[in-house]
């Protein structure tokens, strides 16, 4: 079967698998124990951190590690409990671990605003700067949207927060091996960031932390990750998450001409059979390789199905269950038709895609069509 949904997840890369595997079978004493096997264990946390903090040249002491990216959006938000300003502005388009957080959090006093994207998934930072209050706490708008693509202005908000002394956050999940991440040059606040989206493993993932912001505990335990994060550290994960981020930021340049040249191929060909398709996302500032196309004559779910059968693994921008297709909500916030939303598909390229492998795809897509409209 061939694989073309990265975006919800990529496999493990085989260096990393192969460190995991070591770490595991060897080093499996608990990082906080004092003998060797402890001191071994913590000295392969720390080389991940520093590995880590090297490939976004920030200080060691800027990372936190976390379950994942969710868990670092968490993080984040619920320590507005702790804060005299208790107000938030993010878009309507990020991740189920903002927006349902945000709106749990209304529970306890939390408010915030979504302010929204235009037809292309983009935030307009003017909206933003409107939006700010005397109790706007942070501002938590995501780098690249995982849908569409859309890569976000996010050097105008973060001055725009900076201006306001209000701190920024970015759900910076999607980006890693895709595109340059410039957390100094733009004097950001606050990132998330999971191993599983750039080939390291599930369930590890970390926050960036700016020098003088105090955040408080979500898990309290022991001492571990400065207190901030109680439990035993899941030495293995992190260890190949340190690796993964290390080869996804050094072979960056590469993938992300690789993703493009694929993305490129697919759409030249998908013109060739179905002029009719059309692009969701912005036409140029979005992640290479990440395509979001609605096929207006079929649904998604179909499609689904279809290109499951012939062996083709993508996703879609719609939420099926039980046989209904439900609308993106990423997709209806930029407006996009109930018809389109529905026959809309998220197509999303990896490192060990090739061209021949677009080249099926294609042939499935095509095969699949000419059924369809036969039907008609």
């Amino acid at each position: 079967m061939l694989y073309f949904d990265h975006s919800a997840t990529t496999p493990i890369d085989p260096k990393v698998l192969a460190l995991m595997q070591e770490v595991a079978n060897t080093h499996f004493g608990n990082p906080s124990s004092i003998h060797k096997y402890g001191q071994k264990a913590r000295a392969i946390i720390e080389k991940s951190r520093r590995q880590i903090a090297d490939a976004l040249s920030v200080k060691s002491r800027n990372i936190i590690f976390t379950g994942g990216g969710s868990e670092a959006n968490n993080m984040v938000l619920q320590n507005l409990l702790y804060s005299d300003k208790k107000h938030v502005i993010t878009s309507s388009i990020e991740h189920p671990a903002i927006l349902k957080v945000l709106k749990h959090l209304k529970n306890f006093g939390i408010s915030y605003t979504t302010v929204p994207v235009d037809k292309f998934g983009m935030v307009d930072p003017i909206n933003i700067e409107s939006a700010i209050r005397d109790d706007t706490a942070l501002i938590s708008i995501m780098y690249a949207n995982n849908e569409v693509g859309t890569i976000q202005p996010i050097a105008e908000i973060v001055k725009i927060a900076k201006n306001n002394n209000v701190l920024f956050h970015s759900d910076a999940v999607q980006t890693p091996g895709k595109i340059q991440i410039l957390i100094n040059e733009l004097d950001i606040d606050l990132m998330s960031f999971s191993a599983h989206k750039f080939y390291g493993p599930k369930g590890v993932g970390f926050l960036y932390i700016r020098d003088g912001i105090k955040l408080y505990p979500m898990i309290i335990g022991g001492g571990q990750e400065k207190k901030l994060r109680a439990g035993t550290e899941n030495t293995p994960g992190i260890a190949g998450l340190g690796l993964a981020m290390e080869l996804a930021v050094k072979n960056q340049p590469n993938a992300q001409n690789h993703l493009q040249i694929l993305e490129n191929h697919f759409k030249n060909k998908l013109a060739e059979i179905y002029p009719d398709a059309i692009y969701n996302g912005h036409p140029n500032l979005h992640l290479p390789g990440l395509v979001s196309v609605t096929i207006p004559s079929v649904t998604s779910d179909m499609l689904l199905v279809n290109l499951d059968m012939k062996g083709m693994a993508v996703s879609s921008g719609s939420a099926c269950s039980s046989g209904t297709v439900k609308p993106s909500d990423v997709l209806k916030a930029m407006h996009i038709s109930n018809q389109h939303n529905i026959s809309s598909l998220r197509i999303s390229f990896g490192k060990g895609n090739t061209i021949e492998q677009v080249d099926k795809l294609i042939e499935a897509f095509d095969e699949i069509l000419k059924k369809y409209n036969r039907k008609k």
